[in-house]
């Protein structure tokens, strides 16, 4: 990758992502037209308040998959609510947030780690948001998780806009917002799980890399890796962005200390379960002999794609199977067309980590929502579209997605 690049998709930017003089900043088109015909120079409403606008599309977009939920919810007889904040992870959050963590168990008796199954992997920063919402407002732990969810969904459409608006234009910050609200799993961004605020940090992370930012990406990088042990992804990011910018004596200690910065909140985590259970690999030993999550390699994912080839397989399965499809055709456009470091390190990695983790096939692609960079590349040429195509193919999307999430959540027995 060259030091700067310009393509037909992305503007002039150096390594790290910050624009090189001349970068083409604008979003096309022109403005509304007056009553003699004249173009009016006055730029759109959409153009003048542009992250006000990338809110407001997400918070109707997910709105209108949630009514779609609600309304079959409703005829299958189904708790709306419970479906979103009473099951599977979610009953984990709330608990760590009512109860607190399992106490008084080590791992020299791991047949109780197992009956109990231990809360321990779920990291602590989303259950102590959910326990702070509820100690300042008058809602419940369950209320509460929806609250956080929320509302770090719009925190990371926000941030998103601003990664798209950085890298191209503000309507493909527009479009790639769209895109994340419209993922076949997207249902997931409203219920009590952790995506939305993980997402939120990485995507103001990154953007805080592309601007060069570089403590206030280590902080946000330690603080994504109290969320998820994918923060290790963004770690990555940080610190190899970082690398190049000290081999090429860029911006003096800072991103010395954005390195040293990314990886505390992961492994401060890591740690302290470690003394909880008095084994140094007590976290990956919890992982892997009480809930069957490891990383293989590849080989369970694979193992598990060959039987989609040849077998009958669930629909959760074939989703699966064509998402981390299309997240390897999306990386080879993200290094063909040299987006910015950052994003295309983070994308890998993530789709790496994915992969790597063995069991749970029905799960990845559910996994990869945080991967938001890898839209990139589909963003830039449907902002180049007409209008009409724009509504087309957004339509079809959002129906898409509001009947996909509607499965996972009453048709699906498992976790989406």
């Amino acid at each position: 990758m060259s030091a700067a690049a310009t393509t037909p998709d992305c503007p002039a930017t150096d390594l790290v992502g910050a624009p090189s003089a001349g970068a083409d900043r604008r979003d096309g088109g022109v403005g509304p037209v007056d009553a003699d015909g004249r173009a009016d120079d006055r730029p759109a409403l959409w153009q003048r308040y542009p992250a006000a606008t990338a809110l407001a599309l997400y918070a109707l977009l997910r709105l209108t998959g949630l009514v779609i939920l609600a309304i079959f919810a409703h005829r299958a007889g189904a708790d709306f609510w419970t479906l979103l904040n009473g099951r599977f992870d979610a009953l984990r959050y709330v608990q760590v947030a009512e109860d607190g963590y399992d106490h008084g168990l080590t791992a020299d008796h791991p047949e109780q780690l197992k009956s109990n199954l231990s809360n321990l992997p779920f990291f602590p920063l989303y259950p102590g948001l959910i326990a702070a919402v509820a100690a300042v407002t008058p809602f419940s732990a369950p209320v509460a998780a929806l609250i956080v969810s929320w509302a770090a969904g719009l925190a990371a459409a926000w941030g998103i806009y601003a990664v798209g608006a950085h890298v191209a234009s503000r309507r493909v910050g527009l479009v790639l917002v769209a895109l994340w609200a419209l993922l076949p799993h997207a249902v997931v961004q409203n219920m009590a799980y952790t995506e939305t605020i993980f997402t939120a940090l990485v995507a103001w992370t990154l953007y805080a890399l592309l601007r060069r930012h570089w403590v206030t990406a280590g902080l946000l990088c330690l603080v994504a890796g109290l969320s998820r042990p994918t923060a290790t992804t963004v770690a990555a990011a940080v610190g190899l962005t970082a690398l190049v910018a000290i081999v090429r004596r860029q911006d003096g200690w800072r991103p010395w200390a954005a390195a040293a910065l990314s990886p505390l909140g992961y492994l401060g985590y890591l740690a302290w379960v470690g003394h909880r259970l008095g084994r140094v690999d007590g976290y990956f030993y919890l992982q892997e002999k009480v809930w069957r999550i490891g990383f293989d390699g590849g080989a369970s994912t694979f193992t598990a794609f060959k039987q989609v080839l040849t077998k009958p397989e669930s629909l959760v399965s074939y989703m699966s199977t064509l998402l981390m499809g299309l997240a390897v055709v999306l990386i080879v456009l993200l290094v063909a067309h040299r987006y910015p470091l950052p994003l295309v390190v983070y994308s890998i990695a993530f789709f790496l980590i994915t992969v790597g983790t063995e069991n749970y096939y029905w799960a990845k692609g559910r996994y990869l929502v945080p991967a938001f960079a890898l839209l990139l590349p589909i963003a830039v040429g449907l902002a180049k579209a007409r209008r009409s195509t724009l509504l087309a193919v957004f339509g079809f999307l959002l129906l898409a997605s509001g009947w996909y999430g509607t499965y996972l959540c009453l048709v699906w027995r498992a976790s989406p």
